[in-house]
């Protein structure tokens, strides 16, 4: 479907749909590459509709699976190269804490992951924990890995600060457009609510609006978004969890009577408040996200009283603050990051599943080679379509 008018400057070397982290990245490295990119984001910036809005996320080495652990020293490299153009301090080093149980399935993987890797993780015994971080009480004990080059980043700040540099490397970024149209060839065609733009390179990274891009393509992909629960929970002394203090980012993994994917972060968005959210969510339309389920009991928030009431007692076990996050989850939990399987010129960057915002400016440098025809800087047979059978379907 074309839109009504068709502005100046419709031809551009790349067109990139999605201006989270992701697509963010992806347009910087294309414009960065010379290319001239167009950014569209359907919102009007800044906007807290997708999965990239908020203060926080939590950067780390530790990754069990190895092609993501293989990405992150560049990862941070590129982090370090982003504060030092823009200006602006978006990383905050606080380390983190991987709980779990000795013996316990997932909590061995991230441990024996640590140990091949051989870099910045140490194991902690149960008494060096309790030493060290006397603010974390796990009832029954367990052990943790401490991973010290782990931290946070200012996650609004830094996806303002790749928009300013995508400008200043010369790309234009049109929010407030939504996308109605695809026309797939080797001159494609992408039609908004405000005009028709055409490129010989497109890169689809719309987060949980992928599928419904996606979809008039011939292309089904198993993506779930989620609606997330981020609880904040207010300290009973003031100070006592900020991050001038012996009180990290943690990750729980295994501990009894407690369930996998619990998180927490310092505090620094909200002052005295610290994050400690659960990393799973409910099914959710995009467009009907601030829409509370019917009859829904929040059962993620229930868990993560009890979690804080019997593990961080320097917290109130009521959470003083709740919003809401999107996830875009793939059934694996591992990213989309190929070309679509017909149209070798459309790329796709999906399903990042709550983990993607550290590895962005890997996974847009990666996307920017699979636009440009390049070999990627790392091998993408994790992220295929492949994997997915029955994916591509005849085109609507």
């Amino acid at each position: 479907m074309a839109a009504a008018s068709e502005p100046h400057g419709t031809r551009y070397d790349a067109i990139v749909i999605g201006a989270g982290i992701q697509g963010s990245f992806a347009a910087y490295h294309l414009a960065e590459r010379g290319k001239d990119t167009l950014l569209l984001e359907q919102f009007l910036l800044p906007h807290s509709r997708g999965s990239s809005h908020g203060q926080s996320r939590i950067i780390r080495s530790a990754y069990p699976q190895q092609h993501y652990a293989r990405m992150m020293p560049e990862s941070y490299r590129l982090w370090q190269r982003l504060e030092a153009r823009a200006g602006t301090r978006l990383y905050r080093r606080t380390g983190l804490l991987v709980l779990g149980a000795p013996g316990e399935p997932e909590f061995e993987r991230w441990r024996r992951a640590a140990a091949r890797r051989r870099g910045p993780v140490e194991q902690l015994d149960a008494a060096a924990r309790r030493r060290r971080f006397p603010g974390f009480r796990p009832r029954d004990g367990g052990a943790a890995l401490w991973d010290g080059a782990a931290g946070l980043l200012h996650a609004d700040r830094a996806l303002r600060a790749v928009q300013e540099l995508f400008r200043r490397s010369g790309g234009t970024l049109r929010d407030g457009e939504k996308v109605l149209g695809i026309e797939p060839g080797a001159l494609l065609a992408v039609s908004t609510s405000a005009g028709r733009y055409r490129a010989p390179r497109l890169v689809i990274a719309a987060g949980a609006w992928s599928s419904q891009l996606l979809a008039p393509l011939g292309l089904r992909l198993p993506l779930q978004p989620l609606r997330v629960h981020v609880c904040y929970w207010k300290e009973k002394v003031p100070g006592s969890c900020g991050l001038d203090r012996p009180f990290p980012c943690f990750l729980a993994l295994g501990l009894p009577r407690a369930p996998h994917g619990i998180y927490g972060l310092p505090a620094c968005e909200y002052p005295g408040l610290v994050k400690v959210c659960y990393h799973h969510g409910s099914p959710v339309d995009p467009d009907q996200r601030d829409r509370p389920a019917p009859g829904d009991r929040r059962p993620d928030v229930a868990l993560l009283r009890r979690f804080v009431g019997c593990c961080l007692p320097g917290l109130e076990p009521e959470p003083a603050l709740l919003e809401t996050c999107l996830y875009t989850n793939t059934p694996d939990g591992d990213f989309i990051l190929d070309r679509h399987p017909k149209h070798s010129n459309i790329v796709i960057g999906a399903g990042f599943s709550g983990h993607g915002f550290k590895l962005a400016p890997v996974v847009g440098k990666l996307l920017c080679e699979l636009s440009l025809g390049e070999e990627p800087s790392y091998s993408t047979a994790p992220f295929s379509i492949s994997r997915f059978p029955g994916a591509l379907r005849a085109a609507l």
